[in-house]
């Protein structure tokens, strides 16, 4: 995973927490705008999402910020 997805899913999740609590839940599309700007970017994260780790549709803030975290 490039470093500048992993900066933004952690820093994403941390804003959530912070805003709504640690039981806070969202998908893979919280990390990007509405537009589709960056289209490598978005699959690189769903591959990452869906087809490496197999995840629900939404999952806990706190657990993707902790694997994001554990990743190299």
């Amino acid at each position: 995973m490039r470093a500048s997805l992993k900066r933004r899913i952690i820093d994403v999740c941390s804003a959530k927490i912070a805003q709504k609590g640690s039981g806070v839940g969202l998908s893979f599309y919280a990390f990007f705008k509405n537009e589709n700007d960056d289209p490598e970017l978005l699959m690189e994260a769903a591959e990452w999402w869906i087809l490496t780790h197999r995840l629900d549709h939404f999952e806990k803030a706190r657990k993707i910020k902790s694997m994001v975290e554990g990743v190299d």
